[in-house]
């Protein structure tokens, strides 16, 4: 029997547990808006140190959707849910519940794929809610889509920071060599880009390196290689005290979400003349992409990629606010995302 609590959360319109001891299902969502519209976010599933780095994590996250749905142009509301867990125990009854889960939002809560959760897991949410995108046949894996919008972002980081959007010669240092990166890889060093790869597991970075001609380090040295773009691509929290001061590169451009452990790491980027572009502008790819499934008529990728080539121009405008007001560029981001919530909050 699922077991479903209400955690109160300031700023957030709902947050929820839900636990069934019969099978180990231990889950958090949080929905942090849906002024827009209905919240959208992946699902996570990590083995958590606790429920209280869990409940940190999910709030990040679902505020980030928030503000990528909004900058991103999308009528969408920002929410997501992890799955407290180890992902090689995971079981059919986890998504089983987690399907239950997402239905006991009323449809407030869509949810889709994210970190160690696939789209035949899924398939095993949506027996039991229809509130579920990025399944088979429809828009499908939105890995490939997040690794091209973040190309798209990297070049207008480039036309900014080195005056071209070409990426010929430039360095690119990516930490996670997952779905996501491994593709975001292999577009820049299609265009000529050197890339020099790091991943928790050393198979998956010499994998990139080979699909690229590119080289592997150790996750420990990546944030100090010389290079002229970081690109973080795993977990959040990257950009940090201890990293910060380790940056040689010039711009800071990946796919992960929440790169920044604090605000004011987007102060001490600009400081040091690094060039931040905002994870979720740059990372809404995979987002623009399944919320195509839900626009009358249906999933056409065709106009799910013409929506992701606004991403190159939010960022340039990002860029430019950041320039003129003389603050950091994710001050901007957020700037630039309030200003859809706000005037869709004064319509109501």
């Amino acid at each position: 029997m699922l077991e479903i609590t209400d955690i109160p959360v300031e700023g957030y319109e709902k947050v929820r547990r839900a636990v069934d001891p019969n099978c180990g299902f231990h889950a958090i969502i949080a929905v942090h808006s849906t002024v827009l519209g209905p919240a959208l976010g992946g699902m996570r599933l990590w083995k958590y140190d606790s429920e209280d780095a869990a409940l940190f994590d999910v709030k990040r996250l679902a505020r980030g959707m928030t503000y990528k749905a909004s900058c991103a142009g999308l009528d969408l509301g920002g929410g997501k849910s992890v799955l407290l867990g180890d992902p090689k125990d995971k079981s059919e009854a986890w998504f089983e519940c987690m399907g239950e889960f997402v239905e006991s939002f009323g449809g407030s809560y869509i949810t889709a794929e994210d970190v160690n959760t696939k789209p035949e897991d899924m398939a095993i949410v949506h027996t039991k809610t229809d509130h579920v995108v990025g399944l088979a046949g429809r828009s499908g894996n939105p890995s490939p889509k997040t690794a091209w919008g973040c190309y798209l972002g990297l070049k207008a980081a480039a036309e900014e920071k080195f005056g071209t959007a070409d990426l010929n010669g430039l360095t690119v240092a990516i930490e996670g060599a997952g779905s996501v990166g491994t593709v975001y890889g292999e577009l820049i060093a299609k265009e000529g880009g050197k890339i020099i790869a790091a991943d928790i597991y050393e198979d998956s970075a010499k994998r990139l390196a080979d699909l690229t001609g590119g080289t592997v380090v150790g996750p420990d040295e990546i944030h100090g290689v010389d290079c002229d773009v970081y690109a973080p691509c795993a977990l959040g929290g990257s950009i940090n005290d201890q990293t910060i001061p380790q940056l040689k590169a010039r711009v800071v451009c990946g796919a992960a979400n929440n790169q920044l452990l604090e605000q004011r790491h987007g102060m001490e980027l600009r400081e040091r003349g690094i060039l931040y572009a905002p994870d979720y502008v740059v990372n809404a790819g995979g987002l623009i992409n399944v919320y195509n499934e839900l626009v009358p008529g249906g999933y056409d990728e065709d106009r799910a990629m013409a929506q992701m080539d606004k991403i190159r121009e939010n960022l340039l405008q990002i860029f430019a606010l950041a320039r003129e007001e003389g603050i950091c560029t994710s001050v901007a981001a957020d700037r630039f995302g309030d200003q859809r919530v706000a005037a869709a909050m004064a319509s109501k």
